[in-house]
């Protein structure tokens, strides 16, 4: 009888924990159009509606009498509608007009652009509503504030959470059927070990996610956020770490050493290291020289830092070693470039190198390949092409990856798989937070490179009204009586494509003024026009859609002076490197992201020749949007890590990187403004609980990897197949 008690529980627990991975339709109260709703947003299971917390909550325990709401403050209040009245302004705007009355006065509200809102009100039902209350003829006032139809079930001293909602479904309806799903998961098991839960004061998963639905006060919303928000990075954490660790559970790591080649490249150097590289340098090496753990590090520098210089000592390493490296970069115009800025001081160390892309002749592919099976070739650049089946490596055991956003997971790892166990480089030049950067690279160690050794000519950065472009194309025409250069960046390809169509753009922010329409430029309609402005110019064009090697004609035409203006969207952020290029000029900047906009106009003013930057953005002529605020912020900050902070605080992290390697990953509940300790914290302890069970097949962790792969299974399934 005894053994029956103690198992029931368990057994109950755990019955409770299944029902989270169940489709969400198995719910009381969801069905039909409710059913649809929920699927629009998302919500497939009942783990992910237990997920989608709410947006606010109407703190009724504050709510004040409409004679008691003080003027110019933001007060919640619940009154009874006594009259509805829609109409439209004289410049056809709609309003919505609502006279709540309790049994101290009437307020008037007004809903601005939002029609529907008469069909969802009738006299006589209870309207909490919350925003600043004003005073005008005669009569407390609130414009557009948020607002809640109560039902019965309501009450006041409370708080009421309003969840997000779709059509087919109401903020009331969603509480009856999160509060229903609440009630049938119970006390579900908690992943997360007990010791790790005390360490870092955590509330329980079950507690948490009652306390965000349904909290009696708010403090409990704030420490269920922090436990929902450390679930979120360290489960993140750990897909990425053993999407990693798929690769090497089998593999054996090289302990690289550091001796002549080595001391022979530092002495080629035509300059001293600075403190940042010579730190940067340092943690590759050590990594390297580690022979019980396959380095990943992530090498974090602004355009012009030098990772280059910082990178070539890791081929040294491998040279020392007796093995081979391999630099993996997305173009072949990128790739040549890695040569002929590398290639003389790795010979210069008595290293050896070549270069292989798709556009490599037959004849000099089958030396190359045949040199590096026998091992005779210590470095290759490459592009794709190095994932050929006849490109065999002896013994490699170093792999660089530059701007890795633009390969799949499954590239990064054919590579890898060339040389099992080898250590892992991956260089970019995008700007990124070091928070954001710990979150979603948390499989890699970072190291930051901020500061260019040369600053170079400089770059000036102007940002222009539609109206004043006419200062852009003057600057362009006076560059080319120069002999000189101009891009010209569009976001779209083709004036059929739409704004949901932006091309290479990562997360293009939203006009702040989408109501005036402004046009959207693209390249192909961009080049003829340019080609009536400029009739003496010669004009090549750039874009995604273009075939590889369209690409690089496009790129070495401009590269030689073929063409003297190039039309492009994104692409020219990566990698092209033309000194002559001195001017540039953006079409509708306020469609990019910070980090965007700082990448591209980093390839002008690249040589002795000073660089200009217009951009042409549509802002709010209040200047209250974040497109103004991050125009101001290009045009007074050069440096590129300090824009990336803002735009981080500006926009969803989302939107800054793309996610395109994770799968559609974003982060819901963490702040990575504020979640710096939380951030570091899931980092260790994802490392820690991989040291205990690499796979999390142990049955302490096993509860964490079945959570692993409910939450981030594309992540995830990448490698392992479940």
């Amino acid at each position: 009888m005894a053994r029956g008690c103690t198992l029931a529980p368990t057994s109950a627990r755990l019955a409770s924990t299944a029902v989270l991975g169940e489709d969400v339709g198995r719910l009381k109260y969801v069905s039909g159009a409710r059913e649809e709703a929920l699927r629009r947003l998302g919500i497939e299971r009942v783990g992910d509606l237990l997920l989608h917390i709410p947006r606010r909550y109407l703190d009724f325990s504050h709510a004040l009498t409409i004679e008691e709401a003080p003027l110019g403050e933001v007060s919640t209040i619940v009154a009874v509608v006594d009259r509805i009245t829609a109409r439209r302004t004289r410049s056809r705007m709609s309003v919505v007009e609502v006279a709540l009355v309790d049994d101290t006065g009437v307020l008037k509200v007004a809903f601005f652009k939002q029609p529907w809102i008469a069909q969802q009100l009738e006299r006589g039902c209870r309207l909490a509503v919350m925003g600043k209350v004003e005073f005008a003829y005669g009569f407390k006032q609130m414009s557009s504030p948020h607002f809640e139809k109560l039902d019965d079930a309501a009450g006041t001293g409370t708080l009421l959470p309003v969840h997000a909602v779709g059509e087919g479904i109401s903020a009331a309806w969603m509480r009856r059927i999160v509060s229903s799903a609440l009630e049938t998961v119970g006390s579900f098991v908690d992943p997360l070990p007990a010791r790790l839960r005390s360490e870092r004061n955590l509330m329980s998963a079950a507690r948490a996610v009652r306390s965000i639905h349904f909290p009696a006060q708010m403090y409990e919303v704030s420490s269920a956020r922090r436990r929902l928000a450390y679930d979120e990075l360290i489960y993140l954490q750990l897909a990425l770490r053993l999407r990693n660790d798929a690769n090497l559970l089998d593999v054996s790591a090289t302990a690289h050493r550091a001796l002549d080649h080595v001391q022979a490249l530092r002495r080629a150097l035509p300059f001293e290291l600075t403190r940042e590289q010579d730190a940067a340098v340092a943690d590759i090496l050590g990594d390297m020289a580690d022979g019980t753990h396959v380095m990943n590090r992530l090498l974090l520098g602004d355009v012009g830092t030098g990772k280059t210089a910082v990178a070539a000592f890791a081929f040294a390493s491998a040279a020392d070693t007796g093995t081979q490296a391999c630099v993996m970069a997305p173009t072949s115009v990128l790739a040549r470039q890695y040569a002929v800025k590398c290639g003389p001081l790795l010979e210069r160390a008595g290293i050896s190198w070549a270069l292989l892309t798709g556009s490599t002749p037959p004849a000099e592919r089958a030396s190359i390949t045949a040199r590096l099976a026998s091992g005779e070739l210590t470095v290759l650049f490459g592009t794709h092409a190095v994932l050929s089946d006849d490109v065999i490596f002896a013994r490699l055991t170093l792999v660089v990856i530059d701007e890795q956003h633009r390969f799949g997971v499954g590239q990064r790892n054919q590579l890898r798989a060339k040389g099992p166990g080898a250590d892992l480089l991956v260089m970019t030049a995008t700007p990124i937070p070091r928070t954001l950067a710990l979150s979603v690279y948390g499989d890699l160690d970072t190291s930051f490179i901020k500061t260019r050794p040369v600053p170079g000519a400089g770059i000036t950065t102007r940002v222009l009204s539609d109206p004043n472009r006419d200062l852009a194309y003057g600057a362009i025409r006076e560059a080319l009586e120069r002999g000189e250069r101009a891009y010209v960046i569009c976001p779209l390809v083709e004036a059929t494509d739409t704004a949901e169509e932006l091309e290479d753009v990562a997360g293009a922010a939203a006009s702040d003024d989408t109501s005036a329409g402004p046009r959207l430029h693209d390249v192909i309609s961009e080049a003829d026009e340019l080609t009536r402005i400029f009739p003496e110019a010669r004009i090549g064009v750039l874009h995604g859609r273009m075939r590889p090697h369209e690409k690089d004609a496009a790129i070495e035409a401009f590269s030689a002076g073929d063409t003297n203006i190039l039309v492009s969207t994104t692409v020219v952020e990566v990698g092209v490197d033309v000194p002559e290029a001195t001017v540039m000029l953006i079409e509708n900047g306020e469609r990019f992201g910070l980090a965007t906009l700082h990448q591209l106009r980093g390839r002008v003013g690249r040589g002795s020749m000073p660089g200009t930057c217009f951009v042409v953005a549509h802002t709010s002529a209040a200047g209250a949007g974040t497109a103004e605020q991050r125009m101001k912020a290009l045009e007074n900050t050069s440096d590129g890590f300090a824009l990336a902070e803002l735009d981080l605080k500006l926009r969803h992290e989302g939107e800054i990187l793309g996610f395109r390697q994770h799968g559609g990953v974003t982060l819901r509940f963490v702040d990575l403004e504020s979640d710096v300790d939380i951030i570091e914290a899931a980092q260790r302890d994802a490392r820690e609980l991989l040291r205990y069970s690499r796979d999390l097949g142990a049955v302490a962790t096993r509860p964490l990897r079945i959570e692993v792969v409910r939450r981030y299974g594309d992540v995830f399934k990448e490698v392992s197949g479940g």
